[in-house]
């Protein structure tokens, strides 16, 4: 299925791209991040299991359990802190 996937700050900074769409296999948040990671370079230094990042799926923040569908938004987010 097609995916539109959309980085926020330190991630998008890192990977050297906003917003990109992909043809993925996977069929939950997890595996998505897991195929992300996979590709190597950029994307396995951004999303590496041992870092904290926030997943959104259709502009609602969700666990990375949430099943995909076809066409569906995920935004990827370091997490954010302010005072």
């Amino acid at each position: 299925m097609m995916v539109h996937l959309r980085y926020f700050a330190s991630i998008r900074e890192a990977i050297g791209t906003g917003s990109e769409s992909v043809k993925t296999t996977a069929a939950t948040l997890a595996a998505l991040r897991d195929e992300l990671i996979a590709r190597g370079g950029v994307y396995a230094d951004a999303l590496a299991r041992g870092r904290a990042v926030r997943v959104a799926l259709n502009q609602t923040m969700s666990d990375e359990s949430a099943a995909l569908v076809e066409g569906a938004e995920i935004g990827f987010f370091p997490p954010v802190t302010g005072g």
